[in-house]
């Protein structure tokens, strides 16, 4: 039996949910969020709250049970409070800041990257050594995020590059003579 699986998703007031077949649409105040699910799990939606239970007992059903609860759930965080990833910048000279719809960041190559965010999702850059992605959909604002810091990541031995916020990078010793 899933664990996540059996927990029901409560929808906080505001927030309005519903289903036609497989596909669940979920409405609140920062915008709309649809999921469709598989065919191995049924979806019902009663008094504010959403149900999900697998049709059988393969394994792939139980599977898709747990994962199609936590998308759900997803989608109701992502309409109500929204996802939020920050970066930190380190580095002598590395620096971000934002010109109108693009981030403009300075990370010791030959050139400036300029990256523009997808629609749905806002980049801002608090301070030069900060830069923040929110949105209503959680992989899409990971997804940002993990691109941006794909452009210089952390490196073990000075430790400059792009890093998620609370990140820890194993430092590693230098050479010896």
């Amino acid at each position: 039996m899933s664990r996540i699986g059996k927990k029901p998703v409560e929808m906080p007031s505001g927030v309005s949910a519903s289903v036609s077949g497989q596909t669940i649409e979920v409405k609140g105040p920062k915008g709309t969020r649809s999921f469709k699910a598989t065919d191995d799990v049924t979806i019902k939606v009663e008094d504010n709250v959403v149900h999900i239970e697998p049709r059988g007992k393969s394994k792939r059903a139980r599977q898709q049970w747990g994962m199609s609860r936590t998308m759900v759930a997803n989608l109701v965080t992502g309409v109500t409070e929204g996802f939020k990833k920050e970066l930190e910048i380190q580095g002598v000279g590395y620096r971000a800041q934002m010109q109108g719809n693009t981030l403009k960041l300075n990370l010791g190559l030959s050139h400036d990257v300029d990256y523009t965010a997808p629609e749905g999702v806002t980049v801002t850059a608090p301070k030069q050594t900060e830069i923040v992605v929110e949105g209503i959909d959680e992989q899409l604002v990971g997804q940002v995020a993990a691109n941006i810091r794909q452009w210089r990541k952390p490196e073990p031995y000075k430790g400059k590059g792009i890093r998620y916020k609370g990140e820890f990078i194993f430092r590693k010793e230098g050479k010896k003579k």
